[in-house]
């Protein structure tokens, strides 16, 4: 066995500590969302489901869920078929300005988020669209383009374009033989991509703080409200569901492209 380089331990080393580092809150969060005192104190004197309770019997925070839920899953369904478009045309346009379209569907992952926020707040003040859920949506799919975007393009670019051509020269249409040929071939980064849109617009805080309110109003956006209110141990609870929902999400990507390595 080749033994292990000098650089190579310190690179290992600095991996652990950077993965420890990124762990340790929720090494914190989780348990402190078990707690069964009013305040944050850590480790917890003693273990309940009262904040969990707290969350699901709260009007209030199961419709910011709800509409966190939906907004989400309305941006997936919308970015996934628009990204996979995207980079088709991308990869198989000869056009300049497919160069151009690219980069600007990769514009809300260049600029500051902050800077895309006021900029739709100031679109949608115009237009009407603040504290809306469909604003939101909108939003939400926007931001989450560029993932579908990047995803798919990866697997377009070392798919062989010659087995769609074939299928074509058969007297299939364009369209018929890219659902038919290389979609089946793609579906990995094709979930990957809307996976990630999902997780994007569960997530999202900065753009919401700015549209979304009133009964519009979504999870992340009342949790940093609250908190600026008080230290309520709900949020710990919250926040342990959505990092366990975010996983979940997670690995069903890894299965996936799993999946489609063995096929």
């Amino acid at each position: 066995m080749k033994p292990l380089s000098f650089g190579r331990i310190v690179l290992g080393f600095a991996v652990v500590l950077i993965l420890v580092f990124l762990m340790v809150p929720i090494l914190i969060v989780v348990p402190l969302s078990f707690s069964d005192t009013r305040f944050m104190t850590f480790p917890p004197p003693g273990y309940s489901l009262r904040w969990y309770h707290a969350f699901f019997s709260n009007p209030a925070w199961i419709d910011a869920a709800r509409t966190t839920l939906i907004a989400s899953t309305c941006a997936a369904l919308i970015a996934t078929p628009l990204g996979v478009a995207a980079a088709y045309a991308i990869q198989n346009g000869t056009h300049r300005s497919m160069r151009y379209l690219r980069t600007v569907l990769m514009l809300p992952l260049m600029v500051p988020i902050i800077i895309v926020a006021v900029g739709v707040f100031f679109v949608y003040s115009q237009m009407g669209y603040v504290n809306t859920l469909g604003g939101l949506i909108i939003a939400d799919t926007m931001l989450g383009l560029p993932y579908v975007l990047i995803s798919v393009g990866a697997d377009l670019r070392t798919f062989d374009p010659t087995q769609e051509m074939v299928a074509r020269s058969l007297g299939m249409n364009r369209l018929r033989s890219f659902m038919t040929v290389t979609l089946p071939q793609i579906k990995s980064s094709v979930i990957s991509g809307a996976v990630f849109v999902f997780i994007q617009a569960l997530d999202e805080t900065v753009v919401a703080l700015f549209v979304s309110g009133g009964t519009n109003q979504t999870l992340t956006r009342r949790m940093f409200v609250t908190l600026r209110d008080e230290i309520d141990p709900t949020i710990a609870a919250i926040s342990t569901m959505l990092t366990a929902l975010t996983l979940c999400l997670v690995m069903i990507v890894v299965v996936s492209r799993k999946s489609s390595a063995r096929v």
